[in-house]
């Protein structure tokens, strides 16, 4: 479905929007169900990358397909690793077989796991069989994806001996990492991080508990750039928000102060406000810890006449697709002068002027569709296969059109 936006003329309006679970609380949460059934869950993603890792944790075929989701792929491949007796193919769309799994099949393998590359080496599909693992220790590259040590620290609790993680390189989106481990916490499963090593406790069981999935934030940023391309005053109230968050993308509070926009948390609600307009020509910042903003706050910058110099962003070439190299392709029709390396993007300043009439181009990727709608407020433009934005935010349309008028 193609979608022509024009808010040119209208602005946003003060109204409450409540924001479906954190997908990366989400997932990491519904692999340690399956090891503690008595686990319940609430606020849980409504995302389709939760929704096809739910369906694969409970398929019944040999073949599992989880589409475009990144996290479920590397999630599920440690799951059905120590999954005793379980054999599966873990597959799934054209970008996902061209996503690299070798990083993580490796560390697997060195604890006895039983995985075989079906077609290409080092990408899915890939063939597991589920095995008890009694090693303990194991070495792992951290400078690609936090994903892959994530997926090892969900199952360790599991293992009859814990795991003892060593860390080789400097780690990648630390905060989801701390995340996974805060979460592990939270059941009662001993972890420690000291340097560069991590070690998880084994544990069996726990007592009933239930927790409640905080609402995604990368999902807030949307309306951060909303807010902050808005006039002065104007404001919007989202929820379920925690100011202690796990989640590292809660630094668009901070990052958006510099935009303009003013964040207060009230009740488990943040309210986000126009409170001035920004001075600094040239923002910069290092995205390590949060690279999945980076596209948001790329848009935000173009659409303020503003320029950015954004590093920290090599794990965004692994993506849904080539990060970097979109937003240089998108940004560029509309008029933006855009540099980019295998790490960073440079945006310089702009005179504040659009091109019209651009089609913008998705690439499979939800979060292209859903960075770049805050600048109709600015330029009308068609949004390519905007259903794209279902990956993460089932609901993203109806809540954005619900708060312009």
């Amino acid at each position: 479905m193609d979608l022509f936006l024009d808010y040119t003329d209208k602005q946003i309006v003060t109204t409450s929007i409540k924001i479906s679970g954190s997908k990366s609380e989400s997932n990491r949460l519904l692999i340690l169900q399956q090891f503690f059934p008595n686990l319940e869950l609430e606020n849980v993603s409504d995302s389709d990358d939760s929704v096809h890792l739910t369906h694969a944790l409970h398929a019944t075929k040999e073949l599992v397909d989880i589409g475009h989701a990144g996290t479920a792929m590397r999630f599920l491949t440690a799951y059905f690793a120590v999954k005793e007796g379980r054999e599966v193919v873990l597959t799934g769309s054209e970008r996902m077989q061209n996503r690299p799994i070798k990083i993580l099949v490796d560390a697997l393998q060195m604890l006895g796991a039983d995985i075989a590359y079906v077609d290409k080496e080092g990408y899915p599909p890939i063939a597991i069989k589920g095995k008890k693992i009694s090693k303990q220790k194991v070495a792992i590259n951290g400078n690609v994806s936090s994903q892959y040590i994530s997926a090892l620290v969900l199952i360790a609790p599991s293992l009859e001996n814990g795991l003892e993680i060593e860390l080789l390189e400097e780690i990648t989106s630390r905060p989801y990492l701390e995340m996974t481990l805060d979460l592990l916490n939270q059941l009662g499963v001993s972890t420690i991080w000291e340097g560069n090593t991590i070690v998880i406790k084994p544990k069996k069981a726990i007592k009933d508990k239930t927790i409640t999935v905080e609402s995604d934030w990368s999902s807030a940023s949307y309306f951060y750039s909303l807010v902050a391309l808005s006039e002065v005053g104007k404001s919007l109230t989202l929820s379920s928000y925690n100011k202690e968050s796990l989640q590292g993308d809660s630094c668009l509070s901070a990052i958006y102060q510099k935009l303009g926009v003013l964040t207060e948390f009230e009740n488990n609600s943040i309210t986000l406000t126009k409170v001035n307009t920004p001075t600094t020509e040239i923002l910069t910042l290092n995205l390590q810890e949060a690279p999945d903003i980076a596209q948001t706050i790329a848009v935000t910058c173009f659409g303020l006449g503003m320029g950015c110099d954004l590093s920290g962003l090599h794990t965004l070439k692994i993506k849904e697709t080539d990060r970097l190299v979109a937003l240089q392709n998108e940004l560029g029709k509309f008029g933006a002068a855009v540099v980019i390396t295998d790490k960073s993007l440079r945006l310089t300043v702009s005179a504040n002027s659009f091109n019209r009439d651009v089609t913008l181009k998705t690439y499979n990727d939800h979060r292209m569709a859903m960075a770049f709608a805050p600048l109709a407020l600015k330029v009308p433009f068609t949004v390519e296969d905007a259903d794209v934005v279902t990956k993460s935010y089932v609901s993203f349309w109806e809540d954005f059109e619900s708060c312009i008028q």
